[in-house]
């Protein structure tokens, strides 16, 4: 269980995936759960939704919203194995990790 602060901020870079070795979203927010229902419901236009992106599968939380900018940038400037890797070390089976973020 992940847990937010009182100011219900939940600063963080994640990935979001279509199925296992899918295609890949990353993405920044500040309230984690709330984006990740949002992609999880087709309610954000775009390549999410059309590309049927619904599954979150990586997050790190930050503590700075810049910190987490930064990090994004880097991380979408990394090749397709490195994210699959990346995903893989916390999360060998790519399961949705959505049902185990706190609200």
């Amino acid at each position: 269980m992940v847990s937010r602060d009182q100011f219900n901020v939940f600063i963080a870079v994640y990935m979001m995936a279509s199925r296992r070795y899918g295609t890949i979203y990353t993405g920044v927010t500040s309230q984690l759960p709330k984006r990740a229902c949002e992609h999880r419901e087709g309610l954000i236009p775009g390549f999410t939704k059309k590309h049927r992106v619904n599954r979150l599968v990586w997050f790190e939380r930050h503590e700075s919203m810049t910190v987490a900018i930064r990090r994004e940038k880097t991380i979408k400037r990394y090749r397709r194995e490195w994210k699959y890797n990346l995903i893989e070390r916390e999360n060998p089976y790519w399961i949705d990790l959505y049902p185990y973020l706190s609200y």
